[in-house]
Formats: C-alpha cells, sequence, structure tokens
C-alpha cells in the first residue's frame, strides 16, 4: 500500500511497542497499537505480559471517547476468535474508529483475513501491508511458529580474531566485551527460551539468565541437551532452577544398536565425558513421552532403592538394567531439585523443535557449545545469526567456531555490520 509520511510514523510506533514485551507474552504474539485522531496520538496499548489484555483495547481504553472517527494502527491483523478475551476487532467495531491500518495480515486460521473481513462489514475502512517487512521482523518468532510448527531460532556466538569460541578445559571466557555483552542480555529479555548442549552447561556452569538490574524477572526457560541426564546437581542451573525453569532433554531411547548415536552426523555427537565412554553398551526401553504434554517420563527401569546390580529375586541385571537405573536415579535428583526432565530425541531438532513449539515455546536462543550450534546450522533451523567478534586470541587449545563471515549459508543475508564497543556484530537473517 501506498502510505502518508504520518501513517508509516504511527506505524512505527506501533511496531515500537509491539517490541516492548517480546518473551513475554506467552503464546500470544506482542503486538502494538496506537489510536490516532486529528495527527495526535491519544490512545497507546501492547499486549500485556502474560498475553492478555490484547494491544487493541488498552489502546482504545486510553482513547475513550476521543477513538470515535479516529484510526487504529496495529502491526497484526486483530483477532476475530472468541477465546479467553472477545475478539479485538469487535473492540474496535464498537469504539467507533473510522479506519483501520494493519502492517501483517494474521496466519493464524481462527484469524487470517476474517478480522478484516469484519471491519469491512461494519463500514471502517480497512487498509494492510503497511511497513509490512517491518512489522513481520517485529513479529518474526510468533509467525514462525504459526507457519513452520517451531519456535524461531536465533544463534548467537562470540567469536576471537583467530576464530575461536572458547578454550578447551578452561569454562567460560571473555571474548567480547561489556557493550556486547549487555546486548546478549537484553536478548535474552526478549526470547522465550535459551538452549545449550550438555558439554557447555558443564564446562563452563552457566546461568543462562538475565542480569540487566529491573529485568531479572524477563529470564528465559533454560534448556539443557542432555541425553544421559549428566547436568551436575551442583551446577548453577540446577540450584536455580526453582527461580527459572529448567528443562532438560533426555533421551527417548538410549543408544542401541538400531538407535545409536552411530546413526548421527560426526559434527553433531556429544562432547566425551566420564560417562559417555559407556554410551556403546546402553540399551533402555523407548519412553515416548510428548515433550508437549505432560513433559514426565514413565520409565519402566527398576527402583532406584533396589541394589545396584540386582533385580528382585537375586537375578543380576544386565548392563542396560543398571545403567537404566542409573538414569532413573539422575531423573529423580534433577527433579527433585525442580529441574523438569522430558524426553524427546536432544539430537534431532525436527522433533524437539515442535515439541517445544507445542509448548508455546517461539523463540529460542542457541547460545553454547559449537556442536549444538552446528547441529541447528546443519539440520537448517536456524533462521538469525548474530556473530559477535572480539579483537582478541584464544591461541593453542582453542575451540573453533562452527561457523564464520566466509562460510554462511547461501540462504542468509547479510543484514548489516555495526560496532559494539570494542567489538563488532555482524548480523544475517535466512531469506524466506
Amino acid at each position: 500500500m501506498s502510505a502518508s509520511p504520518d501513517d508509516a510514523q504511527f506505524m512505527q510506533e506501533a511496531i515500537r511497542l509491539g517490541l516492548l514485551h517480546l518473551g513475554q507474552t506467552s503464546t500470544n504474539p506482542s503486538v502494538g497499537c496506537v489510536v490516532v485522531r486529528d495527527g495526535k496520538i491519544v490512545g497507546r496499548g501492547t499486549t500485556a505480559v502474560g498475553g492478555r489484555p490484547h494491544a487493541e483495547p488498552q489502546a482504545l481504553a486510553e482513547a475513550g471517547e476521543l477513538a470515535r472517527g479516529a484510526t487504529a494502527y496495529v502491526t497484526l491483523e486483530p483477532c476475530s476468535h472468541h477465546g479467553k478475551t472477545p475478539p479485538c476487532a469487535d473492540a474496535l467495531i464498537a469504539s467507533g474508529v473510522s479506519r483501520v491500518v494493519i502492517s501483517v495480515t494474521d496466519p493464524d486460521e481462527r484469524v487470517s483475513g476474517r478480522g478484516i473481513a469484519m471491519l469491512r462489514d461494519a463500514g471502517i475502512v480497512v487498509e494492510t501491508g503497511l511497513l509490512e517487512e517491518e512489522g513481520r521482523h517485529s513479529l518474526a518468532a510468533y509467525l514462525t511458529r504459526q507457519t513452520k510448527n517451531r519456535p524461531y531460532v536465533i544463534l548467537k556466538l562470540a567469536v576471537s580474531q583467530d576464530g575461536m569460541i572458547g578454550r578447551m578445559g578452561e569454562g567460560q571466557i571473555a571474548i567480547t566485551g561489556p557493550a556486547a555483552r549487555a546486548e546478549v542480555q537484553q536478548l535474552r529479555a526478549e526470547t522465550d527460551a535459551i538452549l545449550v548442549g550438555i558439554g557447555t552447561a558443564v564446562a563452563d556452569d552457566p546461568e543462562l539468565t538475565v542480569r540487566i538490574p529491573g529485568l531479572q524477572g524477563r529470564s528465559p526457560v533454560r534448556i539443557v541437551l542432555d541425553p544421559l541426564l549428566e547436568l551436575p546437581l551442583t551446577s548453577k542451573l540446577v540450584r536455580t532452577a526453582r527461580q527459572v525453569p529448567v528443562i532438560v532433554v533426555g533421551r527417548e531411547e538410549v543408544f542401541g544398536s538400531e538407535t545409536g548415536e552411530q546413526d548421527l552426523p560426526p559434527s553433531v555427537l556429544p562432547d566425551i565425558s566420564p560417562t559417555r565412554g559407556e554410551i556403546d553398551s546402553l540399551r533402555a526401553p523407548s519412553q515416548n513421552v510428548d515433550l508437549g504434554t505432560s513433559g514426565q517420563a514413565q520409565p519402566t527401569s527398576p527402583l532406584v532403592g533396589e541394589m545396584p546390580g540386582r533385580a528382585e529375586g537375586g537375578n543380576t541385571l544386565t548392563n542396560a538394567d543398571e545403567h537404566t537405573a542409573q538414569l532413573e536415579s539422575r531423573r529423580q535428583a534433577l527433579e527433585s531439585a525442580g529441574v523438569e526432565v522430558v524426553y524427546c530425541h536432544p539430537y534431532h531438532p525436527e522433533q524437539l523443535l515442535p515439541a517445544l513449539a507445542s509448548r508455546g515455546i517461539s523463540s529460542l536462543l542457541v547460545e553454547g557449545g559449537a556442536k549444538t550450534a552446528r547441529l541447528f546450522l546443519e539440520a537448517g533451523y536456524v533462521d538469525r545469526i548474530l556473530l559477535y567478534q572480539g579483537p582478541g586470541t584464544i591461541g593453542q587449545g582453542g575451540i573453533e567456531t562452527p561457523i564464520r563471515k566466509t562460510d554462511i549459508p547461501s540462504d542468509f543475508k547479510h543484514v548489516g555490520t555495526r560496532r559494539v564497543g570494542d567489538d563488532s556484530l555482524d548480523e544475517y537473517e535466512r531469506e524466506v
């Protein structure tokens, strides 16, 4: 649509408002709305924390009687269905607005086109597509979950001048400076969930929370890919699990001959740890528990209290039985500490991501581990890459970055490069 400068200005304000509650609106999108009369904004609204009330009724309430004959600018097509709140299209009609300008049409089949039709049927002038690219960017997480049945995946990497993301055996290393780290903290606050592999969780012992004063309550759900439930009970993640949710993703089937780790690409195999030397001998019953439902496994392993290596009646347990009992013991210990243990193949994003989406997770920040990053890249499930580069070098013993500026996949476009303190940031987005 062709728009006047005033229209673009007001939609920009609606988009800005929509960004305020990213990562806080549960399964609902974070939408912005402004009501304008005689060239002045008389009402503003943002989808509330938790997802309700929606942006439109809040903006209309602020405008009051001034909404009659006004124009409403909204980043997403107003809803037309009765859910836990009445349709926003009805609220706009009842308010007496004469014109509604929409940036993005809602792909939700309950809404798509219906909200627009309701408004037009009521005699309201409706215009769509204003600043659509900017609007879609602001709603990327919601749109991805609606159209692809998975979260919008952001990969963040901090890389040294010599192409390393850390040093073996040394835990966390500061590659970027305070300004870049502050940006990442803000990104966490705008994201539903953050994910690392067990190797990073053990080596770095990260907390993965938001540490910006005043925004600590916006910490995302923390997810660890941990097939053998090795996350230490003494880790920061476990110790804070009752304050900020932690989900440990265990393996549905523990590496048998038919479903074993040998079926995975070598680049995505977990790092070897003392317990992983036993992988080839592990075998356990399949525990097909939907991550999107109860999130609780129903294991058929021996009771944890039984004598190791002995089954009821004095029969010697097989190695597989022993390992199953160990896994069950680890599960119970983690759950007792407040961690949620779920079973969904951690190294198959095509299974994991829809399961996360079914839990209302619309955006996922992949922040830890070269192999975890490579897993999502090779599977084609990364939507945005943030490549921070620090001025220092790591040198001998460094862990090589899984991706460099020179080997970004061809279906990504380079959004731009900018300075962040003493560091630089290159941003890439997958072309849709």
